[in-house]
């Protein structure tokens, strides 16, 4: 008999919560601390409200992660979805979705494709194109 996986997506955290844990996946780089900062990111620009903190927190990983950590591709991704939920970013994340889906395409070593279609979020639901 075959039981059925379920995926649910990771809720919100208090901020000092998910700025602990993001920050320690930052200076600690180990794929422990790097997965932990993926589910406390993801669930951040899924459900958080504070727009400005789900921006700051996806910039920040996205300009601070190491190259070929997955945590860039994620945050490209999440930029996506902040701008699917709150319908604007600011040019600094905007600028750095583009980098990050550029960088994506250039060298999927580097940045990991979901940071394309986070770019394609970005463009969609700001009206970029």
């Amino acid at each position: 008999m075959r039981s059925h996986l379920t995926f649910e997506n990771p809720p919100a955290l208090p901020h000092d919560v998910v700025a602990e844990t993001l920050e320690r996946a930052l200076r600690d780089r180990s794929a422990r601390a790097e997965g932990e900062a993926a589910g406390v990111l993801v669930g951040t620009a899924l459900h958080d409200e504070d727009a400005r903190f789900v921006e700051h927190w996806c910039v920040r990983v996205g300009t601070r992660a190491a190259s070929g950590s997955p945590l860039l591709g994620l945050a490209g991704l999440c930029l996506g979805h902040a701008a699917r939920r709150f319908g604007r970013l600011g040019e600094e994340a905007v600028a750095l979705s583009g980098a990050l889906a550029a960088r994506a395409e250039a060298d999927p070593s580097d940045v990991d494709g979901r940071a394309l279609d986070g770019y394609d979020d970005v463009r969609s639901f700001l009206h970029l194109w």
